[in-house]
């Protein structure tokens, strides 16, 4: 969202912005820093609706109710190529699935990551990524992605169109794959694939429970030769 910021710099003559961080944020202190607010959507959208003409989501985590994305043009920055793996970790299911991955700009509605798409880049996967390092390339395609939309944006010149249908990832489908129960079969690679997309430091992901009914966390380093 900071980066936001910057971008949005340029334009602060024409437009007036405020910036916001959900109170799901975990490290909010560089965001009061900047002169941003903790800001509740869900507790709030009402006066959202009557103060602004557009509202962007940026690694929101937050559920935007139906009543604001109806009244209010709401564009969200989605760390996923949409309709491929909406929802939560796109790049993790990615790694998993073999779908698209990429950012996309979109505007919202009231389901998850699934309305007109405004723009998109896809970002290339490969078989060394592991979940922090996919997460690094489309967080910079995010911003050059941003970087390219926002004046039509804010202009209200872009164009759109209705994804195709996709697939879906829960929360509930994340912790799933958490756990390797030592007892499962399967390819090296499927496993491969599993560990590496769980492997997203600091977070502790991956893991197997000992006879003791201890967890033992796993994550892995992968590097291409003369890298």
């Amino acid at each position: 969202m900071l980066s936001f910021r910057a971008l949005a710099n340029s334009f602060e003559e024409t437009y007036e912005f405020d910036y916001a961080f959900s109170p799901k944020n975990p490290a909010p202190d560089d965001f009061i820093k900047e002169g941003c607010f903790q800001l509740n959507i869900k507790e709030n959208y009402e006066k959202l609706i009557g103060k602004y003409s557009l509202i962007f989501s940026i690694h929101c985590k937050q559920i935007f109710p139906k009543e604001l994305v109806s009244k209010v043009e709401c564009i969200n920055l989605h760390p996923g190529y949409n309709p491929y793996n909406r929802g939560w970790f796109p790049q993790v299911f990615c790694i998993l699935n073999g779908k698209k991955a990429g950012a996309t700009l979109h505007v919202m509605n009231s389901d998850i990551d699934s309305g007109p798409i405004i723009a998109q880049t896809e970002v290339k996967i490969e078989s060394w990524d592991t979940s922090l390092s996919a997460y690094d390339k489309i967080q910079k395609a995010e911003i050059e992605l941003l970087s390219k939309n926002l004046n039509s944006i804010l202009t209200a010149s872009f164009t759109s169109h209705i994804p195709e249908t996709g697939n879906y990832n829960s929360i509930g489908d994340f912790k799933a794959i958490n756990q390797i129960r030592l007892e499962e079969t399967g390819t090296f690679k499927e496993f491969l694939d599993r560990l590496r997309a769980l492997t997203h430091p600091p977070y502790k992901n991956a893991y197997y429970i000992t006879p003791e009914g201890e967890k033992v966390y796993i994550s892995i380093q992968l590097s291409k030769e003369n890298n």
